[in-house]
């Protein structure tokens, strides 16, 4: 069977906010993809600039060499820090928008149950399951990004560790 084929009968099944996580998932890897990248490509260059520049300071002992090595260290973590608050907020987003697709379903058999009336349990709940994928969805798709996030936050750390350890004041 057709990937794009199921992909599209699992969107439409879910409705409209099933496209919306869709769309949120689609931003979610390509921000871990992004971070992941800088922190494995470019850090490495961007630590080596930063320590050969406090390497060459002169006076690193005075109030101004202590300024200098916070720039230094600040300038790194804002690379570093970029897009990883706004993963994790993608990641709590997400279950909500699953909830927000099952009410919305919910709303809808609702409607057709006043329109027909509930003498048809079979249609009531077709309508209830397709509600429900929205949930699934964003439950998945969280729980398929919390390590990521996670592990990106302890890189973070341990990067700002290091970067602060080899600024030592001789």
């Amino acid at each position: 069977m057709d990937p794009l084929g199921l992909l599209n009968d699992f969107l439409e099944t879910g409705g409209d906010v099933l496209w919306l996580i869709l769309a949120v998932t689609f931003c979610l890897f390509v921000l871990i993809f992004e971070r992941y990248w800088f922190f494995f490509r470019q850090l490495p260059a961007e630590r080596h600039a930063r320590l050969e520049s406090w390497e060459q300071a002169g006076d690193k002992r005075s109030w101004a060499g202590e300024q200098y090595r916070r720039q230094l260290i600040s300038e790194v973590d804002c690379q570093m820090i970029r897009n990883l608050n706004l993963i994790t907020a993608l990641i709590a987003a997400l279950p909500l928008l699953g909830l927000l697709g099952t009410v919305t379903g919910m709303i809808q058999v609702f409607d057709v149950m006043a329109f027909l009336g509930s003498g048809n349990p079979r249609a009531m709940a077709d309508g209830v399951s397709s509600a429900t994928f929205p949930t699934m969805a964003g439950m998945v798709v969280a729980l398929l990004g919390i390590p990521f996030s996670t592990e990106l936050n302890r890189r973070y750390q341990r990067e700002m560790h290091r970067l602060a350890s080899g600024m030592t004041t001789h």
